[in-house]
């Protein structure tokens, strides 16, 4: 068995700048330095790492993205995401992430 470690958190979903830019959701700080130290053998290509989330009790498997800018791993939100749950750009969201 897959045994993950569970992080909550409470983050904004912002938007790319690019027209029709993805969503996403900045992993905290502490948290993104605490898996880049401890999982990041487990990153593909790109600082991409598979993950699970939860975001108004909607799951799906995903992966998170370590953005060397700003040193922290992003979340994309798929649009069927934010359609089912009425998320919209700027709004806090309670995040459980398996990774």
């Amino acid at each position: 068995m897959n045994t993950k470690i569970k992080y909550q958190f409470s983050a904004k979903i912002w938007q790319d700048n690019l027209e029709g830019g993805w969503h996403f959701v900045t992993i905290p700080k502490g948290f993104s330095t605490e898996i880049r130290k401890n999982l990041q053998w487990q990153e593909e290509g790109w600082g991409r790492m598979k993950a699970s989330v939860i975001i108004k009790e909607i799951s799906w498997n995903t992966s998170i993205w370590f953005d060397t800018k700003i040193n922290c791993y992003i979340l994309p939100v798929k649009a069927e995401v934010r359609k089912k749950s009425n998320i919209k750009k700027d709004q806090t969201l309670e995040v459980t992430l398996f990774v």
